[in-house]
């Protein structure tokens, strides 16, 4: 979205939450414009030690705590965040430093099930919030956190970063400007085979066995529902079970997803999803796809999103990315114009000027100079944007659980006339071949096409809202209003 409409998106919500009204700092202390701001790092073990990393760069900045329920790894996060001789405090439960008031930030990098609870308890506290992405495990959760943000005053990020870097706003600024003619797919691509610790494909089987004595298990397991532990769980193959992680739609390809959302202009939710893939490959225990297409309808627009776990070759030049198709030509990421007609060669194009809030290109310090201005406005990924684009992953994920196995041929007619979508199959059923899977043995899922009502941010339909509303187990309960 532009920035006109990424603020009247703002009023909107502050409206509709009261957040004017209403103020409430529980264990918040004033902010002067020289004071030092004091933050807590949650979930330190992989992109918590990159918050810890950006935060010492910034002046007038101090990691002053740092949470995990894994002691195993506090020392070397208290080594990370020493400066100028400060060592931050090391504690398992977050809960401890809500009610610390001389803490002034709590910046989230936990799994993703503990990230909206966590952003509307620190907001309660009267904590500012950087929240990684998505900002949410399921779309209610997602709301409230956004209520909690308005309700409470508080200055909440989302940490799709590239809303800050890489000149994306000036890709965007040229889509809205029409110069390029009517933008017809704005297809986000996470081709991205892991290996080790992160891989997507064949994760083997961990037994249950009792979890580390340095681990709290129970706490790191917070809302989720309560089970045994193995070690595919903890410290990131979490992301590929559903009761922690949203597959890598939700994990690599959020930030991707974010961009193609943001080059249809106004765009918020979509009329529709329909989505399909499998978890191809050696059976393993994870539960996500491994490839997966989801189609959003926005109108005159497509938002194709595309996730493949296995080697791939790049699609117009990209395999992390984005690539706009316009009425003129194709924009892949957000560096190079391809004309019409010309396939892959790019051509020399002057891009329209783009707008994004203070703090050069780190998105941490347009964060931490949003919170001395308390302008919403100043967020180049304010939580209400987190909040929609993690929807679409939700979305997504929730018509593939819901669809049907089926054979790869006949094809389906799932798509009606959506040329776009059946050519996105045949590309995976090619790419799975390509990576010597018997494709005419094997089933894929179609999705369960989902209609999206505006007015609640869910569907029409009650199973798919069952998914997107999700459970918590106390005392880790995740409120079902605030307004």
């Amino acid at each position: 979205m532009n920035r006109l409409s990424r603020r009247s998106l703002i009023r909107q919500s502050l409206a509709a939450t009261g957040a004017l009204a209403i103020s409430y700092k529980a264990s918040a202390r004033p902010l002067g414009a020289n004071d030092r701001i004091r933050v807590a790092v949650a979930g330190v073990n992989g992109r918590g030690g990159d918050h810890i990393a950006e935060y010492v760069k910034l002046e007038g900045v101090e990691v002053a705590c740092i949470v995990d329920p894994d002691t195993r790894i506090h020392d070397r996060a208290i080594k990370r965040a020493t400066k100028d001789g400060r060592s931050p405090k090391a504690v398992q439960d977050i809960r401890e430093v809500l009610e610390d008031k001389n803490i002034d930030v709590i910046s989230i990098a936990t799994p993703n099930h503990w990230h909206a609870l966590m952003t509307i308890w620190a907001c309660q506290a009267g904590k500012d919030v950087y929240v990684e992405k998505p900002c949410s495990h399921n779309i209610h959760e997602g709301r409230i956190a956004v209520q909690a943000a308005r309700k409470y005053n508080r200055i909440v990020q989302h940490g799709t970063q590239s809303r800050t870097r890489g000149g994306w706003e000036d890709a965007v600024a040229t889509i809205h400007s029409g110069k390029l003619g009517k933008l017809k797919v704005a297809r986000g691509l996470c081709y991205k085979p892991g290996s080790g610790r992160s891989a997507r494909v064949n994760i083997g089987f961990a037994e249950p066995k009792d979890p580390p004595r340095e681990l709290d298990f129970d706490l790191w397991l917070g809302p989720a529902p309560k089970q045994a532990y193995h070690e595919n769980l903890v410290h990131y193959r979490w992301h590929w079970f559903w009761d922690f992680g949203n597959g890598d739609i939700g994990n690599q390809g959020v930030h991707e997803m974010d961009l193609a959302r943001w080059g249809i202009k106004g765009a918020t939710l979509p009329r529709s999803v329909i989505s399909f893939g499998g978890r191809f490959g050696p059976k393993d225990q994870g539960e996500v796809a491994n490839t997966q297409v989801a189609i959003f309808d926005y109108g005159e627009t497509q938002l194709i999103f595309e996730v493949r776990g296995f080697p791939s070759p790049r699609y117009m030049g990209a395999d992390v990315g984005v690539i706009y198709h316009l009425e003129e030509g194709a924009i892949r990421n957000a560096n190079a114009f391809i004309p019409k007609g010309k396939e892959q060669k790019d051509e020399s194009f002057r891009f329209e000027k783009g707008e994004r809030g203070p703090g050069r290109d780190s998105h941490f310090q347009n964060f931490i100079m949003a919170v001395r201005s308390r302008k919403v406005e100043d967020l180049n990924a304010d939580i209400l944007e987190g909040h929609y684009t993690s929807a679409l992953c939700h979305l997504a994920n929730a018509s593939y659980r819901l669809g049907e196995d089926l054979p790869f041929n006949p094809r389906t007619k799932a798509f009606g006339d959506n040329k776009e979508a059946y050519d996105a199959l045949a590309r995976m059923e090619e790419h799975l071949g390509a990576n010597g899977l018997p494709v005419a043995e094997l089933t894929y899922r179609v999705g369960r096409k989902l209609i999206i009502d505006p007015e609640t941010d869910m569907t029409t339909d009650p199973e798919s809202n069952r998914i997107l509303t999700g459970t918590s187990r106390p005392p880790f309960t995740v409120p079902s209003s605030l307004v």
